[in-house]
């Protein structure tokens, strides 16, 4: 029998905790989006997902490709992109399930912020699902320091856009989607707060 690892890798907890409540369990399409080395696709990739994956770091797409050509070798190499998540190269409403994990706390500000939030929105199917980790001011709300469009410097030194409750709230609604899961926040010994944020689209998008 497979250990937990073997199944797995070093998936994201949160994106484990979902499959293990079997919220994908209809999902077929997959996009990861910021991939990385593909720690979060790994389980998909093993498992016959059609998967894809876009990221702007040229050596995370070799890392990609390469743990791609070693469980899934029938997926194409073109599915694992080199590019911007404002530029990506698939169609609308192409994917069941969209990962985005440690990217939208990248946003130069607010209009930046919602840009991504758009192109994300574009390539999820109706009824698809989004899983998005990301830093947030939740908790941590007088040990940040605002320093200008939305973005603030958090105790462990680094600088992020930061959201909160009550913007992920209104994101949800404005986009036409439902919370599937309550947000959930992780807050690393006071130096930085990550917010998992797990929305499902509604059949129809707004207007």
């Amino acid at each position: 029998m497979e250990n937990l690892q073997e199944q797995f890798g070093n998936i994201d907890i949160y994106l484990f905790d979902q499959l293990l409540k079997g919220a994908y369990a209809d999902c077929r399409s997959v996009v990861d989006i910021g991939c990385g080395g593909g720690r979060n696709s790994y389980y998909f990739l093993k498992n016959g997902y059609e998967v894809f994956a876009i990221d702007q770091d040229p050596e995370a797409i070799v890392a990609m490709r390469r743990l791609a050509a070693g469980l899934a070798p029938q997926l194409p190499e073109e599915n694992f992109v080199l590019g911007d998540l404002l530029d990506m190269p698939f169609e609308d409403e192409r994917f069941d399930l969209v990962i985005c994990v440690a990217v939208l706390h990248f946003a130069r500000d607010v209009d930046h912020f919602e840009q991504m939030l758009h192109a994300i929105w574009r390539v999820l199917k109706p009824g698809g699902f989004l899983l998005a980790r990301l830093a947030s001011d939740i908790g941590t709300e007088q040990l940040v320091e605002p320093v200008g469009q939305g973005r603030y410097l958090l105790p462990d030194g680094t600088e992020r856009f930061l959201v909160n409750q009550e913007m992920l709230i209104h994101y949800t609604e404005a986009l036409g989607g439902a919370l599937h899961e309550p947000l959930k926040t992780t807050n690393v010994q006071n130096l930085r707060s990550m917010t998992t944020w797990c929305v499902r689209k509604g059949q129809r998008s707004p207007k």
